[in-house]
């Protein structure tokens, strides 16, 4: 995720859109929020080790080759349908077959999918990297961890949740008007870096006082991913706005904060 949305076309809904139609697209983009938002808190105790009944490091045990296949798989399923989906031209494919009010809803839809996949089947690698045995230093590291969420989701926020997880579009849909128009914006943590939910989901994968080698892969893999995330992003955002993201882009870092800005 960037500084902006990147959605279909803001099309009104046609005239012959019907109240019941409407409303279908409404009930359908209310639910794949709700999965979503369900797919999000279920990801922090499968990452974190806490609440949910089944995480990163717990499961029925394969063998190393067997697990490694297994999760790489699964990594590769989310990692082609969330990229491949965000892409413009999908997209636009996408609206010939159906209303681009629904278009981020199934993208987030599916997403949330191939993500409860890979925590069902996700195979655990237990061989220990590394452990803080130091109670107060692993208290510091977990509570990073969560501090990476809190930081993916106020970011969020900051750009408009609701559009970013479809709900705008839809509730436009409804109301027989227009979404509003994708606008080039850089509030609170997006003048500091370029990317504040890519690095929040950094923090997050990996902050943990136990490292195993699943959690390991997990956390290795997603980061490889999010920095080719990145780079297919930035190629849209330059496609779309031009100059000006170009010149936000030499302006502003990219993961980490500068300690002097450019001029």
């Amino acid at each position: 995720m960037s500084i902006t949305m990147q959605t279909g076309p803001n099309a009104a809904p046609p005239a012959s859109a019907s109240l019941a139609t409407r409303l279908l697209a409404l009930c359908y983009g209310g639910l794949a929020y709700l999965i979503f938002f369900g797919t999000f808190l279920y990801a922090v105790g499968f990452v974190s080790g806490y609440v949910v009944p089944k995480t990163v490091d717990t499961g029925s045990t394969s063998s190393l080759t067997t697990a490694l296949l297994i999760n790489l798989v699964l990594m590769s399923i989310f990692a082609v349908q969330h990229s491949g989906m965000a892409r413009q031209g999908f997209k636009k494919l996408f609206t010939r077959f159906a209303s681009p009010a629904i278009e981020r809803s199934t993208y987030v839809l599916l997403a949330s999918l191939t993500l409860i996949l890979l925590f069902w089947q996700w195979q655990p690698m237990p061989t220990v990297v590394w452990n803080i045995e130091n109670p107060a230093l692993a208290g510091v590291v977990t509570a990073g961890g969560f501090l990476g969420w809190l930081i993916v989701l106020y970011s969020t926020f900051l750009i408009s949740h609701f559009e970013l997880f479809g709900l705008t579009q839809v509730v436009a849909h409804f109301a027989g008007r227009a979404a509003e128009p994708v606008k080039f914006k850089t509030p609170g943590l997006y003048r500091l870096i370029r990317h504040p939910i890519y690095l929040g989901f950094i923090i997050a994968f990996w902050s943990t006082p136990t490292m195993t080698l699943g959690h390991l892969l997990f956390a290795a893999v997603t980061t490889a991913y999010i920095f080719v995330g990145i780079y297919l992003e930035e190629r849209d955002l330059v496609a779309m706005f031009g100059d000006e993201y170009r010149r936000y882009r030499e302006r502003v870092a990219m993961l980490v904060p500068r300690l002097f800005s450019r001029r």
